[in-house]
């Protein structure tokens, strides 16, 4: 297992279980979920499929799989979608935790 997949791992391991409590309903708009996902990952992936063209960055290969999409990591498309889940989550847990305190 690479290091940056731990870390995604990680990162995405009780967002994703939380995600699933039944008075925080966040899947009840999965389409805005998808296209929020989908916005995040084709904006800010092109950005770095661009850079590393580029050669403005690169990513070592002792710390990622082998496996590429486009000419990205694996583990850095799956950023894109990691990273943006997590973000969704604790925004949606805010505020259902706010609302929750103001009654």
């Amino acid at each position: 297992m690479s290091p940056y997949m731990l870390v995604l791992l990680f990162s995405i391991s009780i967002p994703f279980v939380l995600s699933f409590y039944p008075p925080l309903k966040f899947y009840r708009k999965p389409r805005a979920l998808a296209a929020s996902i989908a916005a995040v990952l084709a904006v800010f992936g092109a950005w770095d499929v661009f850079a590393v063209w580029r050669g403005h960055w690169h990513f070592d290969p002792a710390g990622v799989f082998p496996m590429r999409v486009i000419n990205l990591p694996l583990e850095e498309a799956l950023f894109f979608v990691v990273i943006p889940f997590c973000c969704i989550f604790t925004w949606e847990a805010m505020k259902y935790l706010t609302q929750r305190m103001r009654r």
